[in-house]
């Protein structure tokens, strides 16, 4: 499978944007992988309280807040996505200087806007 998202942040909560970006990237036939706290299982993307680490990543599509995602910064710079999409109210510039230091794209974006508009 090409052009793997990961949703990192990812909630069982239909109402949660994380969720709706799941079903999204589903819709538009990109491959998924999920993280978040809760496992669970949405449309047969298994929702992993593990990080996944040995799996090629394309895209990170950030949806944990600024204030909780510190503890991810090595992570997510070893994992060498191709680049990671900060969504509203993600925003977190010490971390976008960090991934751009390494040579990771870097976009402030909506996720489902992306979609929704042909762009992602």
């Amino acid at each position: 499978m090409d052009n793997i998202t990961l949703v990192f942040g990812a909630s069982l909560k239909p109402e949660r944007y994380s969720n709706k970006a799941i079903h999204a990237l589903i819709d538009k036939n990109y491959g998924v992988v999920a993280f978040g706290l809760r496992v669970g299982n949405i449309r047969g993307v298994k929702i992993n309280n593990k990080l996944p680490l040995k799996i090629a990543i394309d895209t990170v599509t950030l949806y944990l807040n600024a204030g909780r995602q510190k503890e991810y910064y090595s992570y997510l710079v070893n994992l060498k996505p191709r680049r990671v999409i900060f969504n509203p109210g993600t925003e977190n510039f010490e971390l976008i200087s960090i991934l751009e230091n390494e040579g990771i794209i870097v976009e402030i974006a909506c996720t489902l806007v992306l979609l929704s508009i042909g762009n992602y």
